[in-house]
């Protein structure tokens, strides 16, 4: 009778540190042929919150796993991910939305461990950065703007693209530090819900945002003159906007899960000045027409009565259906002088970022759009397309601003691709656009 073999697991992360974009080959050796082992990660996000997550595999006949090659058989993932622990985690007791870390500069650490049935461990780290070897970080408290600025190691000029948030506001610094590790002066801009600006949306003026570009062309230098403008969700609006307001200051759009209408100030909005229905945007101290405004088609409230996901989806299409003020809201994307990336997620519950994506590409089309455009359009991913290898797995989450619960869309699953896919194709495109 032959005795099975005891497993004596060792783990090995190649590469242990990197970048947070950097995919991890994961290996456990050691086993014994066709063994269960459990694995585990847990990271360390944001105000201290730990997010874990498990999966069970079973060895080959070499007594190996290998998370680029395996797929789970249970756990919190199940489909051949090398860095499905990453994205499949949640929140140990509890429902934190922070996916980062508190400082940009620091990287988000993992624990992982492995443990065979007949109780065998073996432990290791892994660590994501976010701010790659010699990038600076300084904060810009000028001409009235409030943002961060990373520098990208050795001697410039390097491109620049100013990065903007969404509706939840505040600073994007992980998109900011990422870029800046790729060789781009990143200016990552508040426009409210920072220090010393509104903590709403409402009324913001187009102006600031010049004021904001300008800067960047006076003060960073960039090479070529390019300054792209990089945002997300009503910072993907608000890139368009820009690009075709002041077309003379913005070399390249980059609109994540963008609108192409000018909507009202939706969850953001100061309950004094309008709420929902309040105005976004205003140029020369006038507001700028949006699509909630009188809209003859819409009847209800999107932000209360139904349940989610449908009071936060359908109220767009609705909203469409007044011909007249979609026409008064579109942002003229026609003005944009330069290459143009839309990304969306074709299950996006927040509003209808491929449609929105596939209505500017048509109207770029119909113009005669001289510069590159390209729309990166993800199967089963909703609204929140990140940086790659953070957690997808918060579908429905609590609206920073306005603290009403709705559902982003999309799966767990294919969040990830989308994830990683559009950072890969933001990366292609900004080097096919700059030259690099």
């Amino acid at each position: 009778m032959t005795t099975p073999t005891a497993s004596r697991p060792v783990f090995t992360v190649t590469p242990a540190d990197g970048q947070i974009d950097e995919p991890r080959r994961i290996t456990v050796t050691g086993l014994a042929p066709d063994a269960l082992v459990a694995i585990s990660a847990r990271t360390l996000r944001s105000r201290g919150v730990v997010w874990d997550s498990q999966a069970t595999f079973m060895a080959d006949a070499d007594g190996v796993v290998d998370l680029s090659r395996d797929a789970p058989v249970g756990g919190d993932y199940a489909e051949v991910s090398a860095m499905g622990l990453l994205w499949s985690q949640h929140p140990a007791g509890g429902t934190s939305q922070e996916l980062f870390a508190d400082d940009v500069m620091q990287p988000l650490w993992t624990a992982l461990t492995a443990e065979t049935a007949d109780g065998a461990r073996a432990e290791a780290e892994l660590l994501q950065r976010f701010a790659a070897p010699g990038v600076s970080r300084r904060e810009i408290r000028e001409d009235g703007l409030v943002g961060t600025l990373f520098t990208p190691a050795g001697p410039g000029p390097h491109p620049v693209v100013v990065v903007l948030n969404g509706s939840g506001g505040g600073i994007n610094e992980p998109r900011g530090a990422l870029y800046a590790s790729h060789g781009y002066q990143a200016f990552a801009l508040g426009y409210f819900k920072a220090p010393g600006l509104s903590p709403f949306i409402t009324e913001t003026p187009l102006e600031y945002l010049e004021t904001g570009l300008r800067w960047a062309h006076r003060e960073l230098q960039p090479k070529d003159g390019f300054v792209a403008v990089s945002g997300q969700s009503r910072g993907g609006e608000l890139a368009l906007l820009l690009g075709a307001t002041f077309p003379d200051l913005v070399s390249a759009v980059i609109a994540y899960v963008p609108g192409a209408m000018v909507h009202g100030a939706q969850g953001a909005g100061d309950p004094a000045r309008g709420g929902w229905q309040g105005v976004t945007w205003t140029r020369d101290g006038v507001p700028l027409p949006h699509l909630w405004q009188d809209n003859a088609a819409v009847h209800w409230h999107p932000w209360a009565g139904d349940a989610p996901p449908s009071r936060h989806h359908s109220v767009f299409f609705e909203g469409l259906k007044d011909r007249a003020l979609a026409e008064r809201s579109r942002i003229p994307v026609e003005r944009i002088v330069g290459p143009v990336l839309l990304v969306s997620g074709r299950d996006d519950r927040a509003w209808p970022s491929s449609l929105y994506s596939r209505m500017v590409v048509s109207t770029l089309s119909r113009h005669g759009h001289p510069h590159l455009v390209r729309h990166l359009d993800f199967d089963d991913a909703g609204h929140a397309i990140n940086l790659p290898f953070v957690p997808t797995t918060q579908l429905s989450r609590e609206h920073p601003v306005s603290k009403v619960p709705y559902t982003s869309g999309g799966t767990p699953s294919g969040n990830a691709r989308a994830d990683d896919g559009s950072w890969r194709g933001v990366l292609a495109f900004l080097a096919e656009v700059t030259g690099r």
